[in-house]
């Protein structure tokens, strides 16, 4: 039975009068609490995105998928785009260095569709292009955040998604550029904008900074001011509910993108939409809550992955879930070493489940904590703006990012 933390949610009806933020428009496609799960890879599975849809409303979006391994029948990218039973909305990262590739998996997604966890498939409803990974493996072939500096290339890969997508929202997400000296994001938003995409996602840091310095949300009150036709989502240090609300009144945003804040934390988006609704942020949860989260998120990954891959898959998130708690080094290895769902329940059962949550490390990072480094980049990259060569085969083949 899924885990639930009281209060487990926020009525979805709750009066508009007492909402603090309007719902998100994306074409046709309205989102309540204005909340986004950014892409994460090798996290932001369906098995992921499930347990975090039992505790808030939004939208989830897929991990990193690429374009071309979509097109070609790549069982990982398969295995990436799928969603869970009933999942909705269906929404998709796609990562792509060519415009055919792009407008050839748009065309697979919207019409065909992923595969839809109960063996047949189901049309996407939301589709977002990945210009934002600092990882080396992508931007050493041109992609991810190192794209947007061709323009043109940007600008056509854009465009044949948007006209390949139809009526299904397309929105991109960005960074500022590649470092303090190379910023794209205010001609890239435009760019999008004038292009007909739904909203445009700004994380503010260069793909140089990484993950590293605090997040720079001026700038996502500049784009917001550059382009005030389309929605701008921020992204960045949304560690907890009153971050969320802060970054919508200081920068005007139309919503948040929430990435390393959830790991280990699906309750997260339980809070959010109760910050939203202009409701009291819950109690959070006790340590023996959390263990039943960490069992419960296990049994979601076992059932999609079986149960030596899905276990296996549990290892990274377990000590996300428990960071803060005086759980001792011993158990902490022995869960990184797990094999089985019933050992899991076995080295969880000694623990203390009364021990509340240590608000000292409600803002301690999680996930990436790369420090600023200089990007790696093709050969001669930054010497023009304009796309000349096209980019190597293997740019087309990464199919995950970081």
């Amino acid at each position: 039975m899924p885990t639930t933390l009281a209060p487990a949610r926020v009525p979805a009806d709750t009066t508009t009068a007492s909402r603090v933020a309007d719902p998100l428009h994306l074409g046709d496609l309205e989102v309540w609490p204005p909340v986004v799960l950014a892409p994460m890879a090798g996290v932001t599975n369906a098995p992921f995105r499930t347990l975090c849809r039992r505790h808030g409303g939004g939208l989830y979006v897929s991990e990193m998928v690429g374009a071309r391994g979509l097109v070609e029948g790549n069982h990982t990218s398969q295995w990436k785009a799928s969603f869970a039973p009933g999942e909705t909305p269906r929404s998709i990262q796609l990562y792509t260095i060519d415009l055919h590739d792009a407008a050839a998996a748009t065309e697979l997604l919207v019409t065909t569709g992923a595969p839809d966890g109960q063996g047949g498939f189901a049309p996407v409803e939301h589709l977002d292009l990945n210009f934002g990974c600092p990882a080396p493996k992508v931007t050493r072939h041109g992609g991810g955040s190192a794209l947007p500096w061709r323009t043109d290339l940007y600008a056509a890969i854009v465009a044949a998604t948007v006209q390949a997508a139809g009526d299904v929202p397309v929105t991109v997400k960005i960074r500022k550029g590649i470092d303090a000296d190379h910023l794209t994001y205010l001609e890239a938003g435009r760019i999008a904008a004038d292009l007909g995409v739904a909203a445009v996602t700004l994380h503010g840091r260069t793909a140089e900074e990484r993950y590293g310095p605090p997040a720079d949300w001026s700038s996502i009150a500049r784009l917001v001011e550059a382009v005030p036709e389309v929605p701008v989502l921020g992204n960045g240090d949304i560690w907890e509910a009153a971050d969320a609300l802060r970054m919508v009144a200081e920068t005007g945003c139309a919503g948040v993108v929430v990435g390393r804040g959830c790991l280990g934390r699906p309750w997260l988006f339980r809070d959010l939409q109760a910050a939203f609704a202009g409701q009291p942020i819950p109690t959070p949860p006790t340590l023996g809550e959390v263990c039943e989260l960490v069992v419960e998120h296990a049994e979601l990954l076992v059932e999609a992955l079986g149960d030596h891959v899905g276990i296996r898959e549990l290892r990274k998130h377990t000590g996300w879930y428990l960071q803060g708690f005086p759980v001792g080094g011993e158990l902490r290895r022995a869960l990184n070493q797990v094999t089985s769902l019933e050992q899991l329940r076995e080295l969880l059962a000694g623990l203390d489940r009364t021990v509340p949550f240590d608000e000292a490390v409600r803002r301690q990072p999680r996930g990436h904590t790369d420090r600023p480094k200089r990007p790696v980049l093709p050969y001669g990259w930054l010497d023009s703006r304009h796309h000349g060569a096209p980019l190597p085969a293997a740019a087309a083949e990464v199919v995950s990012g970081g």
